[in-house]
């Protein structure tokens, strides 16, 4: 039977291991978010066609081999969506406190973590070697 010390010290290793599984899942959706964020900026902002004012400098098969302007639209949303910016900044702004609550937590479990060890220090060893899929 795992002494009671040890059984602590795997439940906050199991701990920190979906902490930090979680802080990768938002920080994943938050660049999704910004993402997005940009594409509905860059929409609205539109850049000129490519090769307008560089067609006679080109060599002919690079000016041919250029995106036209229609396939480059294609790509950004449309103008009307760029009402969706502000739910996407909230959504942002969410996120964001759900990932400081996420990191405090993590700190928090990792702290403790380190506490259960220090009081052990003869046990670390032991504890540490097992996969945490062991009991």
């Amino acid at each position: 039977m795992t002494p009671r010390g040890d059984q602590r010290v795997r439940n906050l290793r199991l701990d920190r291991r979906a902490l930090r599984a979680e802080q990768a899942r938002v920080g994943w959706w938050r660049r999704l978010v910004k993402a997005r964020m940009d594409l509905l900026v860059a929409g609205a902002a539109r850049p000129a066609p490519l090769g307008e004012d560089v067609a006679f400098q080109l060599p002919l098969d690079v000016t041919l081999g250029a995106p036209r302007a229609v396939e480059l639209d294609r790509l950004l949303p449309g103008r009307s969506d760029l009402a969706q910016l502000t739910d996407l900044r909230a959504l942002d702004e969410r996120l964001a406190e759900y990932e400081r609550g996420v990191a405090r937590a993590l700190a928090q479990t990792t702290e403790r973590l380190i506490d259960r060890l220090a009081g052990n220090p003869s046990g670390t060893r032991e504890m540490l070697g097992e996969p945490l899929g062991q009991v």
